[in-house]
C-alpha cells in the first residue's frame, strides 16, 4: 500500500492537513491531490470542525508540481495537463467553498503550484524564513490554476508582474509587507501563531463566518455597489443568532 501524501490530523475543532513527500519538499503530484480533496471535502463536512490547516511536512510547504512526475509527457502550450489540472482546481474550488475558514499554515518553500493554492486559502499565515516564488517563466510553462488573478488581487498588478515575469524568490517577512499573507513570524513561533489565530475563529459562530466566506469570495471582481448589493440579497442560515444575542439582553 502506498505512503499517504497527505496526513490528516483533528483536534480540538481544528483539522490539520499536512503535505507528506518531504523526500521530494512536498512536490505536487495528482496522487497528492487527490488525497487533498478527499481530506478537504471530510473535514468541511465534520461538525466538530470549524477551522482547517493547510501545510507541509519538513523544510518545505510545497516545492509546486513535482516535473519529474510528469515523465515523458508533452507540455501543450505551456500547460501540464488536464489530469492535474482538473484536480488542482478541484481542491482549489473546496478550499474556498468549504463552509470552514482554511489557513494556509507556510512553513518553508512554497513555489509556483503551491503558492496557486495557498493563495486559494482564506487567511495565510508564515514563517518568516519561508521562501515563496512563481516559477512558471523560469520553466516555460504558464499558470492554470488561478495565479494570473489571484496574485495580483493580493499583491497589486504591477509587483505580481514584477514577481512573474523574473521568477524571483522572496520571503515570508515580504509577503506580509506586499499583501500577500496576513502575518509572519519565526518557525519556531508558527505553530503558536495558527493556534492563536484558529482558537479566536473557533469562538466565533460558525454559520457567521460561513456567510463572511461566501461574501467576500462573490465579491472578488464586484463593484462596491455590486458587493452591497449581492450582500444585502444573500440570505444564510445562522443558528446561533438568538443564543449569543440572548447574552447581552
Amino acid at each position: 500500500m502506498a505512503e499517504a501524501t497527505v496526513l490528516v490530523e483533528k483536534k480540538n475543532g481544528v483539522a490539520t492537513l499536512t503535505l507528506h513527500r518531504p523526500q521530494a519538499l512536498n512536490a505536487i503530484t495528482g496522487a497528492m491531490l487527490a488525497e487533498l480533496k478527499l481530506a478537504l471535502d471530510d473535514a468541511g463536512t465534520d461538525p466538530e470542525i470549524g477551522v482547517i490547516v493547510l501545510t507541509g511536512m519538513g523544510r518545505a510547504f510545497s516545492a509546486g508540481v513535482d516535473l519529474k512526475a510528469l515523465g515523458k509527457m508533452s507540455l501543450e502550450q505551456g500547460g501540464i495537463g488536464p489530469r492535474l489540472d482538473d484536480a488542482a482546481r478541484a481542491v482549489i474550488h473546496t478550499i474556498q467553498s468549504v463552509a470552514k475558514v482554511v489557513i494556509a499554515k507556510i512553513n518553508g518553500y512554497c513555489f509556483t503550484g503551491a503558492l496557486e493554492i495557498a493563495l486559494a486559502c482564506d487567511l495565510m499565515i508564515v514563517a518568516e524564513e519561508a521562501k515563496f516564488g512563481d516559477t512558471h517563466a523560469k520553466w516555460g510553462l504558464r499558470p492554470t490554476w488561478g495565479m494570473s488573478a489571484r496574485l495580483p488581487n493580493a499583491v497589486g498588478l504591477r509587483k505580481a508582474r514584477e514577481l512573474s515575469f523574473t521568477a524571483d524568490t522572496f520571503t515570508g517577512r515580504d509577503a506580509v509587507e506586499w499583501g500577500l499573507a496576513n502575518r509572519a513570524v519565526p518557525l519556531a513561533d508558527l505553530e503558536s501563531a495558527v493556534h492563536e489565530v484558529a482558537v479566536k475563529i473557533l469562538a466565533n459562530s460558525r454559520g457567521s463566518i460561513a456567510a463572511y466566506k461566501v461574501l467576500y469570495n462573490q465579491g472578488v471582481g464586484k463593484t462596491v455597489a455590486e458587493a452591497v448589493e449581492f450582500e444585502q440579497k444573500s440570505r444564510f442560515v445562522i443558528e446561533d443568532s438568538n443564543e449569543r444575542v440572548e447574552k447581552f439582553r
